[in-house]
């Protein structure tokens, strides 16, 4: 079976296709610039393997329509394709960034499903009018091949309502859906999945915190197999220091700069989002930067490494509060599966409370593998684990397939 995966956004589309049968990629790329003078379309196919090839091409992009026809032509012509003919595909998934509080699984689309998530737009008015646009063009270019709906917000429905109701008034949240919902759950869903297979425990009787460090960062506390808290909120700028994302500040920051530097709500909001978290501290945003400023005697990097560490291990001293104990701490994406360093601040002063990094075993921790880095003596195990969410999206699409 196979299975076309779109991360559509407002300009770009990302895209994978899988051969679930054999749990790979037949081909992958990106979209980008869609709607400017000059778009540009990365193809890749057979990626990962000795026979990976990239096919790099520039042209206008007019719409989501025409950069998803030219994907589905290369993924089928003779040169760069890997299939002969779009008949193959068995299915496609989609990432949607928000499904609100209509949506706490994968679900088939149809026109519900389409008003639905034109629905959840206020809620996510940059990303959601993407994967519609990305659903209603597959729609008309491959007709009778059924489109799933897969929600970043969906593996945190289970919150209860002490953790994602907000302490404001109520008709906020009856009428705007003010509240938290949390984002990346279809990363922490896979992890928090894969950690269970690792320690041999069925799902539903497995409890770990999800650490997901990227660009973007967010943690999620699991118990018994259901997301029960996680630190990213209404939107993803709740939470954990991220690359130019704040993360949690006093909420009075917005009248205050109003007030003394004169600045619009629009403009905070930009200044919260894209000029502040690591790079707005020490003004770089790539984590390898920072380091290399560290070695050279950069006290601002120094600082924002500290603040970045520390507010992780703040939100997991939370969770193993709220958890009661917990299986397993697990690290994933760009910084969590490759920053050393990163994980051994983080867990640093956390032995008291069962979570033992070894830190010879962390320091030697092979790119890209399942690696348990805590001692042996440890209650918590500590685990790096790989995400892969376009793989899960797959998974989905064929639940619901199926």
């Amino acid at each position: 079976m196979k299975i076309l995966v779109l991360n559509s956004g407002s300009s770009s589309v990302k895209y994978q296709l899988l051969n679930m049968d054999r749990q790979i990629v037949l081909a992958s790329g990106l979209v980008e610039r869609i709607g400017e003078a000059t778009g540009s379309i990365r193809h890749k196919r057979f990626p990962g393997t000795d026979r990976n090839q990239t096919f790099v091409e520039e042209m206008p992009i007019q719409d989501h329509a025409t950069g998803l026809a030219r994907v589905i032509a290369l993924i089928t012509a003779e040169q760069t394709g890997v299939i002969s003919h779009v008949s193959e595909i068995n299915g496609i998934g989609h990432r949607i960034v928000h499904g609100g509080e209509s949506f706490s699984a994968p679900t088939l689309v149809n026109k519900d499903v389409i008003a639905g998530i034109k629905a959840q737009i206020p809620l996510a008015p940059l990303h959601n009018p993407g994967g519609l646009a990305g659903i209603e063009t597959t729609l008309r270019l491959l007709p009778g091949v059924p489109n799933v709906a897969v929600f970043d917000t969906a593996f945190h429905q289970t919150m209860p309502p002490e953790a994602y109701r907000y302490a404001i008034p109520k008709d906020l949240y009856t009428e705007l859906k003010i509240r938290r919902y949390g984002f990346h759950g279809t990363s922490h869903f896979y992890v928090a999945k894969k950690c269970a297979q690792i320690l041999g425990n069925p799902f539903a009787r497995t409890s770990c915190i999800t650490v997901h460090l990227g660009n973007g960062c967010s943690m999620a506390a699991v118990k018994n197999g259901q997301c029960i808290d996680t630190s990213m909120g209404l939107t993803p700028l709740a939470g954990l220091v991220m690359g130019t994302r704040s993360g949690d500040v006093d909420p009075a920051l917005h009248a205050f700069l109003a007030d003394n530097r004169k600045l619009s709500i629009r403009e905070i909001d930009a200044i919260l989002n894209k000029h502040s978290g690591l790079k707005g501290m020490c003004g770089h945003n790539d984590m390898r930067d920072i380091h290399a400023r560290i070695t050279e005697g950069d006290a601002d990097a120094e600082l924002a490494l500290r603040v970045f560490c520390r507010r992780v291990t703040q939100y997991m001293g939370q969770y193993l509060a709220i958890l009661d104990g917990t299986d397993a701490v697990c690290f994933t994406a760009g910084i969590g599966e490759n920053d050393p360093e990163v994980r051994r601040r983080c867990c640093a002063t956390l032995s008291s409370v069962g979570v033992r990094l070894d830190e010879e075993r962390n320091a030697a921790a092979a790119r890209g593998q399942i690696t348990e880095i805590s001692t042996p003596d440890s209650p918590v195990k500590i685990f790096i684990l790989p995400t892969n969410e376009e793989l899960e999206i797959a998974n989905q699409t064929m639940e619901v397939l199926a």
